[in-house]
C-alpha cells in the first residue's frame, strides 16, 4: 500500500506528518548531544577525582601497604573507566550525531522539493478547473441569450404590425446568438475534457508520485532512527567488556588487601631494634658506703668524659663547615641516617647502597662505551676525533670514582651499624647495662644515658646526643669552680681541642671543694690520652682557618688519633712547646698516613 493511492486527497496532512517526523529526528539528535555532554562531563569529573586522590610524593613510602596498593589500583581502574566513557562520547559524536544531522538535512531538502512539486501540480489543476468554470459560465450566458433571441424572433414574426425588415433583423440576431451559444458550448465541452484528463492524470500519476516520494522519505527517516538507536547501543556494548574488566580489576584490587601482611610491614617499618628497658633496681642509699659512692662518681665522670669525646668529631666538623645542613638529605634526614632507630637506619642504608650500586653499574657501562668509542676513533680517524671523547671519558672516570667512594662510605656505615646491633644484643651488653646496680635507659630519640658508656668508651653514640646525669653536673661544678689554671681557655675535655690536660682540675690541686667532701673521698678523674693509631707526614702546608682544625707545615710529622670516617678529615695530634699536646683535624688529602699494625 502506498500513500499515493490510499492518501490521494491528504496532501496537507502528509505535509504536516513528514514535518513532525523530521522534528522527531532532530529531537533525537539533541538527545544524543546532551548525552555526549553528560558522558564528557562524567569522564572529566572521574579523571579529576582520580587526580585529586592520587598519592602525594610525600606519601609514596606508604605504597608498600596492600591497602594503599589496592587503592592505587582502584584509581587506575576508575581512570580506565573514565577513558571508556570518553570513547563512548567521542564515538557517539563522530558516528551517530553527525549521521543524524546529515540525514535530517537531506530529508528536509527532499521534503521541500517534494512539496514544491506537489504545489505546482495543485496549481496546474486549479488553473484548469478555473478555465472550466469560466467556459461553463460563458456557455450558460450564451445559451440564455440564444433562447431569448429565438423567443423575440417568434414574437416579431407573429406581429403583423412589424415590417418585413424588422422581422428580418430579429431573425439575424437569433441566428447570431445561436451561433455564439454553439461556440460557447463547444468551448465548455473542450475545457471539460481537458479538465477531466488533467484531473485523472493528476490523481492517478502526478500527485501519487509526489506522495510516494514523501513516503520514501518518511520511511528513510524511520529506518534511520532505528539504526541510530541500535548503533548507539552498539557503541555502549563495545566498551562493556573493557568496563567489565575494569570492574574485575577493582574486585581483584580489593581481594589483594592482606591485613596480616600490612601489619608485618608496619612492624618492619617502625621497629626500632631497641630492647625494652629492664626493671629499675631499688637503690638503698642507707646501705651504700662512702667508698662505693667514690668509685661510682669516678667511673661516671670518666665515662661521661669518654662519651662526650664521641660527639667531638661532629661538633668540630660542624664548626669547620659552619653548619650541618649539608649533611642532610632532601627529606631532612642525616646523610648517614644516624638520626633513625637502628633497624630503620640499616633499612635506609641498604636502599642507599642499592641505589649507589645501580648508579655505579650505569656509570661503568657509560665509561666502557666511551672507551670503545675512543678505540674505534683511534683506529679509524674518519669516524671521529678521539679527543672529543677524552673529556667525556675523564668526566665519567671522576664521576665513577666519586660514586665508588660514596658506596664504600655507606657500606662501612652499614657494617658499623650491624656490628653495633650485634653488640647491643649480646649477653655482655646486658651485663654491662646492670653493672654497679645502675640501669641503662634508652630514650625515644635513640640517645643513651651516660651510664651506657661506663665500660664501653669505644661504643659510638646512636644519635649523637646524651642525657645528662647527676655525675655530669658534678663534673661541671668541679670544672667551673676549680679550673683556675685554664685562664678561660676553650680547651676543655668536651671540646677535645687545644692543650689536653692529664687530669681534671682539682684532681691534684688540693681544692677547697675536695677538702669539703673529705680527705678519704678521692675522685680519680684522670683523662687518659687517646692512643695513636699511627703517624702521618704533611704533604702540603695547611693553614687552619676554622675552629677545630690545626695548621701544619710541609713535611711535618704528626700522630694519627682518629681515622677519616668518610668526611675527608683526619684527627691528628702533636706536642707543643708547653709540654702538652695540640689536637685537631686536617684534610686527609694533605697527609700521608702510616698506621700501626
Amino acid at each position: 500500500m502506498s500513500w499515493g493511492t490510499e492518501l490521494w486527497d491528504q496532501y496537507d496532512n502528509l505535509s504536516i506528518h513528514t514535518n513532525k517526523g523530521i522534528e522527531v529526528l532532530d529531537k533525537y539528535a539533541n538527545f544524543l548531544r546532551d548525552r555526549v555532554a553528560i558522558e564528557t562531563e562524567y569522564a572529566g569529573k572521574l579523571r579529576r577525582l582520580v587526580k585529586n586522590y592520587q598519592p602525594k610524593r610525600k606519601e609514596e613510602e606508604d605504597n608498600e601497604f596492600t591497602s594503599r596498593q589496592a587503592f592505587r589500583n582502584l584509581l587506575k581502574e576508575v581512570g580506565d573507566l573514565a577513558g571508556q566513557r570518553e570513547v563512548v562520547s567521542e564515538t557517539l559524536q563522530q558516528q551517530i550525531i553527525q549521521s543524524v544531522a546529515l540525514l535530517s538535512k537531506t530529508l528536509r531538502e527532499d521534503r521541500k522539493k517534494c512539496l514544491t512539486d506537489g504545489t505546482v501540480l495543485q496549481q496546474c489543476l486549479s488553473a484548469q478547473l478555473s478555465s472550466l468554470e469560466r467556459a461553463k459560465r460563458n456557455y450558460d450566458k450564451a445559451y440564455r441569450d440564444s433562447d431569448k433571441a429565438v423567443e423575440n424572433y417568434k414574437k416579431a414574426d407573429m406581429d403583423l404590425n412589424l415590417s418585413r425588415a424588422e422581422v428580418e433583423r430579429y431573425k439575424n440576431i437569433m441566428t447570431s446568438k445561436n451561433q455564439q451559444s454553439d461556440d460557447a458550448k463547444n468551448e465548455y465541452a473542450n475545457q471539460l475534457q481537458k479538465t477531466n484528463n488533467l484531473q485523472q492524470h493528476h490523481y492517478s500519476m502526478l500527485l501519487p508520485a509526489v506522495f510516494n516520494r514523501l513516503q520514501e522519505l518518511d520511511e528513510k527517516r524511520t529506518l534511520g532512527i532505528r539504526e541510530f538507536i541500535i548503533g548507539a547501543a552498539d557503541v555502549e556494548s563495545s566498551v562493556a567488556p573493557i568496563i567489565a574488566r575494569c570492574m574485575e580489576g577493582i574486585v581483584k584490587a580489593g581481594e589483594s588487601i592482606n591485613e596480616k601482611e600490612d601489619s608485618l610491614k608496619v612492624i618492619e617499618r617502625y621497629q626500632s631494634g631497641f630492647t625494652p628497658p629492664t626493671d629499675i633496681p631499688f637503690e638503698d642509699l642507707s646501705k651504700m658506703d662512702l667508698s662505693n659512692v667514690s668509685n661510682y662518681s669516678h667511673s661516671t665522670i670518666k665515662g661521661t668524659i669518654s662519651v662526650r669525646r664521641k660527639g667531638v668529631r661532629n661538633n668540630i666538623l660542624q664548626s669547620i663547615f659552619g653548619s650541618n645542613k649539608n649533611s642532610l638529605t632532601a627529606d631532612g634526614q642525616k646523610e648517614d641516617f644516624s638520626d633513625l632507630p637502628p633497624n630503620q637506619q640499616r633499612k635506609k642504608l641498604v636502599a642507599k647502597i642499592a641505589e649507589l650500586q645501580q648508579r655505579v653499574d650505569q656509570e661503568t657501562n657509560t665509561r666502557d662505551g666511551l672507551m670503545k668509542m675512543k678505540i674505534v676513533y683511534e683506529a679509524n680517524s674518519s669516524l671521529g676525533n678521539p679527543m672529543t671523547v677524552e673529556g667525556q671519558l675523564n668526566e665519567s672516570e671522576h664521576e665513577l670514582e666519586k660514586l665508588k667512594r660514596d658506596l664504600k662510605k655507606f657500606q662501612d656505615i652499614l657494617d658499623k651499624a650491624n656490628q653495633l646491633q650485634v653488640a647491643n644484643n649480646s649477653p655482655q651488653s646486658h651485663r654491662n647495662q646492670l653493672q654497679n646496680g645502675h640501669r641503662t635507659s634508652r630514650h625515644s630519640n635513640g640517645s643513651a644515658s651516660a651510664d651506657d658508656h661506663h665500660d664501653a668508651d669505644d661504643q659510638p653514640d646512636d644519635a649523637g646526643s646524651l642525657s645528662r646525669s647527676d655525675s655530669e653536673d658534678n663534673v661541671a661544678q668541679i670544672q667551673n669552680g676549680h679550673n683556675n689554671n685554664n685562664n678561660g681557655s676553650s680547651a676543655s675535655p668536651e671540646s677535645g681541642l687545644g692543650t689536653s690536660h692529664t687530669s681534671l682540675p682539682g684532681s691534684g690541686q688540693g681544692s677547697a671543694n675536695e677538702n669539703a667532701i673529705g680527705e678519704e673521698t678521692c675522685y680519680e678523674t684522670e683523662v687518659e690520652l687517646l692512643q695513636p693509631l699511627g703517624t702521618c707526614r704533611a704533604l702540603y702546608p695547611f693553614e687552619a682557618s676554622s675552629e677545630g682544625s690545626i695548621p701544619m707545615s710541609e713535611g711535618e710529622e704528626l700522630q694519627v688519633i682518629e681515622n677519616d670516617q668518610g668526611d675527608g678529615w683526619t684527627r691528628v695530634r702533636r706536642a707543643n712547646n708547653s709540654n702538652g699536646w695540640d689536637e685537631g683535624f686536617v684534610p686527609t688529602s694533605y697527609i700521608e698516613c702510616t698506621l700501626f699494625a
